[in-house]
């Protein structure tokens, strides 16, 4: 099975000439966002190529995001190359520096160096991104940014089950037999409780309504 390889990068030209490089031995993602990064990161790559300059947040700030919860290496590409940047990079969760320009040979040699080292441990990371938000399925926790939401057991299941299956609509009943079993002796007016205590801890960091309301039918996790 190939090595998996994200590129982030806001010059077409880079991931293009890039990806015809690394595509014949790695499976290729690219990337010209941190926002277009962060849907990509579900698809849990085996090393990240990271621009430090782009628009809306640049790589150091999509680096700082994301350490936490990708173990895998973080390599920047930067034209920058003062002591200060290598240091500031590197404390921030990144592995190493590839200067621009450079060429293919030596990009080849350095991500093949760097999988060559990288003993991945444990199971791989489940994970879902939306801009800060962060679900880890497999650590049962929910980030925004740096700060972690206390969340009960069941209201993670319903963050779960309906960003699992984000667009979807599933009415109150379903979700309650779906979470608490066909055999429940309570009533599915539960899980509207559960979703207001939901949006209200969402509301303290973000405006985002990430589960929408449909009326007369139910509820659904926003795409």
């Amino acid at each position: 099975m190939k090595y998996k390889i994200l590129i982030i990068d806001d010059e077409e030209m880079i991931l293009s000439m890039m990806k015809k490089c690394l595509q014949e031995k790695f499976s290729v993602y690219t990337a010209d966002s941190a926002k277009k990064a962060l849907k990509l990161l579900t698809e849990t790559p085996d090393i990240v190529l990271l621009d430090i300059n782009m628009p809306e947040m640049d790589g150091l700030e999509l680096c700082q995001l994301i350490r936490g919860h990708v173990s895998c290496p973080i390599i920047f590409l930067t034209a920058r190359v003062t002591e200060q940047d290598v240091i500031k990079g590197l404390s921030v969760g990144g592995d190493d520096y590839i200067t621009k320009p450079f060429s293919m040979d030596e990009l080849l040699a350095r991500v093949s160096a760097h999988l060559r080292r990288e003993e991945r441990k444990g199971m791989a990371a489940n994970l879902k991104f939306d801009k800060e938000l962060i679900i880890d399925y497999n650590s049962r926790v929910v980030f925004y940014g740096k700060e972690q939401l206390d969340f009960s057991n069941k209201e993670f299941q319903i963050i779960k089950f309906l960003s699992q299956n984000a667009g979807m609509v599933f009415d109150r009943e379903t979700i309650y037999e779906k979470l608490w079993g066909y055999d429940s002796e309570g009533d599915s007016i539960v899980v509207k409780e559960h979703i207001r205590k939901i949006r209200n801890k969402l509301s303290v960091y973000t405006d985002k309504n990430y589960i929408e309301t449909v009326w007369g039918v139910g509820y659904k996790w926003a795409k």
